[in-house]
């Protein structure tokens, strides 16, 4: 399973995420980076490949979510470190998730947050290549996170199931709820969405605290876990991760590869 650490941008710094309660999020320090660079995030997509041996980072552009302006500079800062991105920054439209491509991005995320209509997913994957799409099942306590104005709403599972009829072959369940709160991952909802989705790439974040958790979503047939705060504070470290890359617990567990 992958370990795919965490980078929550906002205003051009990265910012410690708890609970989903962005305007408390702040730059905070990490045991990954010099106090100096605290909030540095090009220093700490260096500190992922280098100290953590991981080439995958997880961006959320906080300042195009919430409806500003992405953050294209430092995105394309953060592609130049080597490090492969998964970046959400609200994009709903074939356009965009065009030009994060240009940008250096490896993979598109399309957030259930900022998606006002299922029917632009099938485009946006065309965009960019089917591959390259990834749905962000977005939750807050476990209920769906919607968009103002969205013309869909469901369960957890028949959104995700939405989403897979639209053509998305990856799916990250992220309950903004748990995130920094060490509390652990919804196993259950896991494990429901496997079963339903045996070949779906499936990714998780939000409460992953320790490498029993990482462990338990690799038994659940998690694909990958996305990981901040037990990086930033030491509780995870190289050792861990490597353990559990090597903890391969379906078939489906598959590095994605770029063209």
């Amino acid at each position: 399973m992958r370990v795919i650490p965490v980078l929550d941008l906002q205003a051009g710094r990265a910012v410690r995420a708890r609970g989903g309660t962005r305007g408390e999020y702040a730059p905070g320090p990490s045991v990954l980076v010099a106090e100096q660079r605290t909030g540095d995030a090009v220093a700490l997509a260096r500190a992922f490949r280098r100290r953590l041996g991981c080439d995958e980072c997880y961006v959320a552009d906080l300042d195009g979510i919430t409806g500003g302006h992405p953050q294209r500079a430092l995105v394309r800062s953060l592609a130049r470190t080597g490090v492969r991105l998964l970046v959400d920054d609200g994009t709903a439209d074939p356009e965009h998730a065009r030009a994060l491509l240009s940008d250096g991005v490896e993979r598109v995320i399309v957030g259930l947050e900022t998606l006002p209509d299922f029917d632009a997913l099938p485009a946006i994957a065309s965009a960019v290549g089917t591959e390259r799409a990834v749905f962000s099942l977005d939750l807050q306590n476990g209920r769906p996170k919607l968009s103002l104005g969205a013309r869909h709403d469901g369960s957890p599972g028949a959104l995700a199931h939405a989403a897979v009829a639209a053509g998305v072959p990856a799916l990250l369940v992220l309950d903004l709820a748990r995130v920094g709160s060490g509390a652990g991952p919804d196993l259950s909802l896991v494990g429901e969405l496997r079963r339903a989705h045996p070949t779906l790439e499936l990714l998780v974040g939000g409460g992953i605290g320790s490498r029993a958790d990482l462990e338990r979503l690799a038994d659940a047939g998690c694909n990958g876990a996305l990981v901040a705060t037990a990086l930033h504070d030491g509780r995870l470290g190289r050792q861990d991760l490597e353990a559990v890359r090597r903890r391969v617990a379906h078939p489906s567990d598959s590095r994605y590869v770029a063209d």
